[in-house]
């Protein structure tokens, strides 16, 4: 099986490759093709690759490529990882924002929609490239804002795109282990979009077992999001949001947080990389160890301004464990390519009807009726259309993913996805047409930004500093 990774001198990718060695079932990936326009962080992620295969029979082979097309001919499957601008971009992103007063994080607010704006069109001449010269193939998305790219591409892929993230993989995990649950076969009622979700049950059997939870404050606090939310707000709400709705709840504090932080997350991990991939130009580097180092600080400060502002402390070492998106992704493949059934967490289109029957019956915190209109429809929320991109529970095979029935959104949660559902289609728009209006819109609409005369300045803003972005100046 041969598998393109797009993105392929990327940081990440050996995380990719490092699951990619544990697995020696027939059918496995044995070719694997690295896609990058840097030849030089081709080199430097090759050459860790090397080291994690030293020893390893059956390893998959490398090849490195700078030529996209070349690239997609003959993948089985598409893994798409791709950053436009760089990280020097996202740490842009991150300065006009903030200098503006509003959140600037690479997937939430501001810093989501211009990161989007410059991102859907080059994911979108991927799409296009991966229907005319790989037909047969499955694109995995895991770039960023991944529902919205992955709905991008999905106009011109259909079901053959499917969006990942490590995110409730880790929520559903820390919260399984702390109420005592195997995580591998406790059942997540979780909901939402990319970066916006909830979980809102976690069933053993046909018991939902997620009330304990609230009811048990040394419980409630001995987890990431336990100690991020706080006790009190993870009651008031009765669900564990995705740890990104922290820049929701608690938008105030953590803007000031991060203004007051001595160098943003991107301007971090641009440096951090920069030494990284300056340390790999020397033969004598030891590859895989310096990558080994360079993660294990990444992985420490991850999220640290919100866990400032929150005063959760440093994260704990379960917190810090494998079993991300690269495992995600392994187990997508598998599923497909073997016909292995699996239930993963997944970007997929609300249109995809759900299977089976909702958690424990009428799925708690949902409504009866709603959920009969939404099936019936042929939809998973009835919050939102047919080809609008959720991230919810699916059952995967040979036939790609199809969603699980989940309880419906309601209240304050229901009105965060339409919201933020529509600024991505004003990005879509915009990306599409080249209107600034809809670009602005995109900003204006969002809840994170207050005011549209801000919104205008954004975009005067990120145009400044991102040529990319020049295509958008129709009205």
């Amino acid at each position: 099986m041969r598998l393109t990774i797009l993105g392929g001198g990327g940081f990440r990718v050996p995380l990719v490759y490092g699951a990619l060695l544990r697995d020696h079932a027939a059918g496995r990936v044995t070719h694997l093709t690295l896609h990058d326009l840097d030849p030089a962080r081709l080199a430097a992620v090759a050459r860790v690759l090397a080291d994690q295969a030293a020893g390893v029979a059956d390893a998959p082979e490398v090849r490195t490529t700078t030529d996209l097309d070349d690239a997609l001919r003959g993948a089985d499957f598409v893994f798409s990882a791709i950053r436009v601008g760089g990280l020097a971009g996202r740490a842009a992103d991150e300065r006009v924002a903030l200098a503006e007063g509003v959140l600037g994080q690479e997937t939430v607010g501001a810093g989501g929609i211009a990161y989007g704006l410059r991102t859907v069109p080059v994911a979108v001449d991927i799409a296009r490239r991966v229907a005319r010269l790989a037909p047969d193939a499955w694109v995995i998305n895991f770039t960023n804002p991944a529902g919205l790219v992955t709905e991008a591409m999905a106009a011109h892929l259909g079901r053959r795109v499917v969006g990942i993230c490590d995110s409730p993989v880790g929520l559903g995990r820390r919260v399984a282990r702390v109420l005592g649950a195997d995580p591998g076969s406790a059942r997540l009622d979780y909901v939402g979009l990319n970066h916006l979700g909830w979980l809102r049950g976690l069933y053993v059997g046909e018991q939902d077992v997620l009330p304990r939870l609230f009811d048990d404050e040394r419980l409630l606090t001995s987890f990431e999001e336990g100690r991020l939310f706080g006790a009190e707000w993870l009651r008031s709400i009765r669900s564990v949001p995705n740890e990104y709705l922290h820049y929701y709840y608690f938008n105030r504090e953590t803007v000031a947080a991060y203004q007051q932080a001595g160098q943003t997350r991107g301007a971090f991990l641009h440096d951090q990389q920069a030494r990284f991939y300056d340390e790999m130009t020397h033969p004598s580097t030891p590859a895989l160890a310096a990558w080994d180092r360079t993660r294990a600080e990444r992985e420490a400060t991850y999220m640290a301004e919100n866990r400032e502002a929150a005063g959760a402390g440093e994260r704990e070492a379960d917190d810090l464990e494998s079993g991300g998106y690269e495992n995600v992704a392994l187990a997508l493949m598998r599923a497909i390519a073997r016909d292995e059934s699996a239930t993963l967490i997944l970007n997929v289109p609300n249109g995809n009807a759900p299977d089976g029957h909702a958690p424990g019956g009428n799925a708690p915190g949902g409504n009866a009726a709603h959920d009969d209109d939404a099936v019936a429809a042929g939809r998973t929320l009835a919050v939102l259309d047919e080809a609008a991109v959720i991230e919810v529970p699916c059952r995967v095979d040979a036939n790609g993913p199809r969603p699980l029935p989940v309880s419906q959104l309601t209240g304050h949660e229901a009105a965060l996805v339409a919201a933020v559902k529509a600024v991505e289609r004003s990005v879509l728009e915009a990306a599409e047409s080249g209107s600034a209006r809809a670009a602005v819109r995109a900003f204006a609409l969002h809840p994170l930004v207050d005011s549209v005369n801000v919104a205008g300045r954004l975009l005067d803003g990120y145009r400044n500093v991102h040529p990319g972005l020049g295509y958008l100046t129709k009205s």
